[in-house]
């Protein structure tokens, strides 16, 4: 999903993930003027805990209902279409960039405002 200034976000459907390592964050709560409250979930394989490693938002609309988003700085490793992704800079966007996303992008420190 392309939003304003930030790179593409992939939302993945829930039949493409691994539940079994996604579980609901104890805490966490932001709010999208455009998408409603969004919901954090933590990625869990063995002792390796991703905390709120992925969001999603129950209710925004159909397009990604029941679809959830990762945040690429807090895997090992993403990848679209075989290319390495480099996460957006900063802790809120979630953006993933390759070699076709150009910025500049908001996340850096003195962006917030665009």
């Amino acid at each position: 999903m392309l939003e304003t200034s930030h790179p593409p976000v992939f939302y993945i459907p829930a039949e493409d993930i691994r539940t079994e390592f996604v579980i609901p964050a104890v805490s966490g709560r932001t709010w999208c003027e455009w998408k409603g409250a969004a919901r954090y979930w933590d990625v869990i394989v063995g002792n390796d805990v991703r905390a709120r490693a992925a969001w999603s938002y129950p209710t925004p609309n159909p397009a990604i209902t029941d679809y959830l988003a990762f945040y690429p700085s807090r895997m090992d490793r993403c990848t679209v279409a075989g290319e390495d992704v480099t996460a957006q800079e900063g802790d809120f966007y979630g953006g993933w960039i390759t070699a076709e996303v150009r910025g500049p992008f908001k996340g850096p420190p003195g962006t917030n405002q665009w």
